[in-house]
C-alpha cells in the first residue's frame, strides 16, 4: 500500500492559499528587480553593490538575530503590524513608498523553509517545517505576544493564519522565478515599476496592480 504524503504547497492550496507575500520599500524593490532576488538581512549586508539604495524594512533585528539569514514572508495577507512599524520608521523620508510582492505557493516546498505561528521574536512562537509546521500556523487558539495573550480564528478566513504576524522564513535569497504579481497602493507607482522592469533585462514581467486594500 502506497501512502501519499501531502506537501506544504498542496496543503496551502487545499486551504485556498494562493499567495505568499513580502513587503518592501520602493528602494528595496529597485534592488530586488536589479538582482532578480529578495535578499535576507544577512545576504543584503554582504551585497555591497546595493549599499547606495539600501533601506531596511526593520531597524532592529536583535530580538531574532539567529534568523537574519532568512527572508520574512506572510501567508495570504501582509503582516500589517510590521508594515505599519516600517511606515512609522520611514515617515520623514521623502519619496519612500511600499510595494508587496506575491509569490506562488510552490516556494513553500523549498529546502529549509520554516513556518512560525506568530511574530518570530515572541517567546511563545512555535517554529516548524513541512506540512506540520505550516498547519500549526492555523491552530485555534494561538498564543502570541508577551503576556499570555491568545488569538482565535473567529474572524479569520480559511487561507489566513490564526495570528496575522505569523511568518514564512525563506533561506538566504528568494529568486523572482516564482513571482506572480506586484501590488502598489498608488496608481502612479505602476509606471515607475514598469520603467525599472524595462531597465533590467532579466526582471520578470508580472502584473503590477494598484490595490490599496493589500496595505490597509
Amino acid at each position: 500500500m502506497t501512502t501519499t504524503v501531502m506537501t506544504p504547497s498542496e496543503y496551502a492550496r487545499d486551504r485556498g492559499i494562493t499567495e505568499v507575500l513580502h513587503f518592501t520599500t520602493n528602494r528595496g524593490l529597485l534592488g530586488i528587480l536589479s538582482t532578480g532576488e529578495v535578499f535576507s538581512r544577512k545576504a543584503l549586508e554582504a551585497a555591497g553593490k546595493l549599499e547606495p539604495i539600501r533601506l531596511l524594512n526593520c531597524r532592529d533585528r536583535s530580538k531574532d538575530a539567529a534568523w537574519i539569514d532568512w527572508v520574512n514572508l506572510s501567508i495570504s495577507q501582509v503582516n500589517k503590524w510590521m508594515l505599519n512599524r516600517s511606515r512609522s520608521w520611514h515617515q520623514d523620508e521623502d519619496g519612500v513608498w511600499w510595494a508587496v510582492l506575491a509569490f506562488d505557493v510552490a516556494i513553500l516546498d523549498h529546502t529549509d523553509v520554516w513556518f512560525t505561528t506568530t511574530n518570530n521574536t515572541y517567546p511563545v512562537v512555535r517554529r516548524g517545517q513541512g506540512v506540520e509546521g505550516l498547519a500549526d500556523m492555523f491552530t485555534d487558539p494561538m498564543p502570541w505576544g508577551w503576556y499570555g495573550y491568545r488569538k482565535n480564528r473567529r474572524h479569520r478566513a480559511a487561507n489566513q493564519p490564526t495570528c496575522e504576524q505569523a511568518e514564512v522564513l525563506y533561506p538566504k535569497t528568494l529568486s523572482l522565478e516564482a513571482l506572480t504579481a506586484i501590488y502598489v497602493a498608488e496608481p502612479e507607482h505602476i509606471d515607475e515599476i514598469a520603467g525599472w522592469v524595462c531597465a533590467f533585462l532579466d526582471a520578470p514581467t508580472v502584473p503590477v496592480t494598484c490595490n490599496p486594500a493589500v496595505f490597509a
